[in-house]
Parts: structure tokens; sequence; C-alpha cells
């Protein structure tokens, strides 16, 4: 028997991992990625037996390799806010999937173990831009606000390292970031003590100063487009500079267009952050597109199809 641990290479996920492990260490086969590989669990050769933990990925991009190893004989614990579809049951599947636009994974895990290991919550809801949530989760646990800031910070930092067209884009690969994040019980002892987190943090700085004063290609009350160049900096950074300008203009809807540098785009999308719906809905229309309410995107939009996505952008929002 073998326990693999699937998780997306973001904040979120390294949050609800840590969570997990923290609460039940185990020895697991970790699998990761770009923020953007989450068709995860097709890489697993399953077995009759093998536990599988599966976090933060969509269940409807992996119901196939669901039903695949539960039918091998698997058990699989899975939990999720992404758009789901169609769920599966059966005994051996565990189900803790919430898509309420205002929750993330690392929420849904802090609500399964009863706030056991609730300081990695708020690290992965400030990830995942739920500022709100996180900070009053934070001061439910008697953080100070210079802490509340430490563990938002953090949380920046490791939703960024997903960020990439490849692997070779990122920082460190996440699954060696959980590998340095999984000794610390306590976030801050991680923020303060580990050299990973000091140089991940100079790197997103640098990145951030070379996003800082870009203007939109469109703009008007409630949609903004951004065109970012085939640059890795920009890979890197498109996340955070979504959330960053949702907070900013909460009214308004945001994307970012990454060139790919093939004629395609890289989409990221953000609802507004005061109305955090309709995100997934409008990168569905587009192949290969998906995500969750508040925030969405589209791995590969041709250039072509550029006039029709303003179009849509514009009518969803």
């Amino acid at each position: 028997m073998t326990h693999y641990d699937i998780f997306n290479g973001d904040a979120d996920g390294i949050c609800a991992l840590q969570q997990l492990r923290l609460n039940e260490p185990k020895d697991a086969v970790r699998i990761t990625g770009l923020k953007r590989d989450i068709d995860l669990l097709k890489r697993v050769e399953v077995e009759f037996g093998d536990e599988i933990v599966v976090l933060d990925v969509s269940f409807d991009k992996n119901r196939e390799a669901v039903d695949k190893a539960l039918k091998a004989g698997a058990h699989i614990f899975y939990s999720d806010h992404h758009f789901s579809g169609d769920l599966i049951k059966h005994k051996n599947l565990d189900l803790y999937i919430d898509l309420a636009p205002n929750t993330c994974t690392s929420l849904i895990i802090n609500k399964y173990l009863n706030g056991a290991q609730a300081h990695w919550a708020v690290v992965g809801a400030f990830g995942d831009n739920f500022d709100v949530v996180a900070a009053d989760l934070g001061g439910a646990l008697g953080l100070n606000n210079a802490e509340l800031e430490e563990y938002q910070q953090l949380g920046v930092c490791l939703n960024y390292n997903g960020y990439g067209f490849e692997l070779e884009d990122l920082f460190i690969h996440p699954a060696n970031l959980f590998e340095a994040v999984s000794p610390y019980g306590n976030p801050l002892d991680f923020i303060r003590h580990d050299a990973c987190y000091s140089e991940l943090l100079k790197q997103y700085q640098v990145d951030l100063a070379l996003s800082n004063g870009m203007k939109p290609e469109e703009e008007d009350a409630k949609v903004a487009i951004f065109m970012l160049p085939n640059e890795s900096w920009a890979k890197r950074i498109v996340g955070v500079m979504g959330n960053d300008l949702a907070k900013e203009y909460p009214d308004r809807a945001h994307a970012l267009l990454v060139d790919m540098g093939d004629e395609n785009y890289r989409v990221s999308v953000r609802a507004p952050y005061n109305n955090k719906s309709g995100a997934d809905d409008l990168c569905r229309k587009f192949e290969g597109g998906g995500g969750r309410k508040a925030a969405a995107g589209v791995n590969r939009l041709p250039m072509k199809n550029l006039e029709m996505f303003y179009r849509e952008m514009k009518q969803s929002f």
C-alpha cells in the first residue's frame, strides 16, 4: 500500500497539506506542480489499498482518474473549492468540497480538523486572496496586526511561487517548497528563520517592482484588461498582480493576459472583489478554461479569439 499526497502547488494547496500532515504525519509520495497543473491524479499508477489525498485541484478535471482509482481499490480523501461538476458517490471516496465564493481548501481543511492547525489555514487563506476571512481567523487566534501582515506576506509569496508556464519559471519546485515548510508548526518560525523564505521574498519583490506602473490595454468602470510580455517575471507575478488589482479596484473585474510567444495568451481573471462571482463561468467558455468563482483562467487563448474574449468578459461583468 502506498500513500499519495496530491496537491496544488500554490499557497492554498501547500497550506492545506501542511495542516493535514502536522495533524497526522505520514510518509507519502507527493505529487504537485505549477498552479495550473490540476489534472494530477492521472500521474498515479494506483494499486489496491492505496491511500490518496487530493487537495485544491478541480474534481471536474480529475473525475475520470478518481473513478479509475476507486475501481482499482484505492481510498481517496478529496478536498477542494473549484468548479466540481458532477460528483461521484463511493464508499471509498471522502469528499470535502465547498464552492462558496469566500472559502478555500485551507479553510475547508481547517474546519475538518476543528482548527487544530489553524495558523496555516490563515496563511493559505491570505495566499488565495481571502484577506477578510484570513484576518478574522487570525484575530481569533490572537495574532496582532504585525503578525497578520507577516502571515499575509508569506501567503502571497507561497502563492506567487506557483505561477509560471514551465517549472523552470518558478523560484522553487512546489514539492521542495512544501518540504521546506513542513517542519514548522508555527508559520512565524518559517518566516523568521528559514533561508528559503527570505530568498523567495527577495525574488517576489524584484518581480513586483517590474510590474509596477503597468497600464490597462482597455478599461471602464466594470472591466480592465492588462497585457503582459513574454517574460519570466511576468509569468511569475501575474497572479499576485491580479489579486492586488482586485483589491485596489474592488468593483471592477480584471483580466491579465500573458503573451506565450506562440500566438496565444495565458489568461488570469479576477471577479470584482466586492462580488466574487463569475470568473469560472467566463473562463469555461474557452477551451482549457476553468477555476473558481472569484478567480479563474484560460491556459491557452489564441490571439485570433482576443476580441471574442473581450466581448464575453464585458458581458459577464
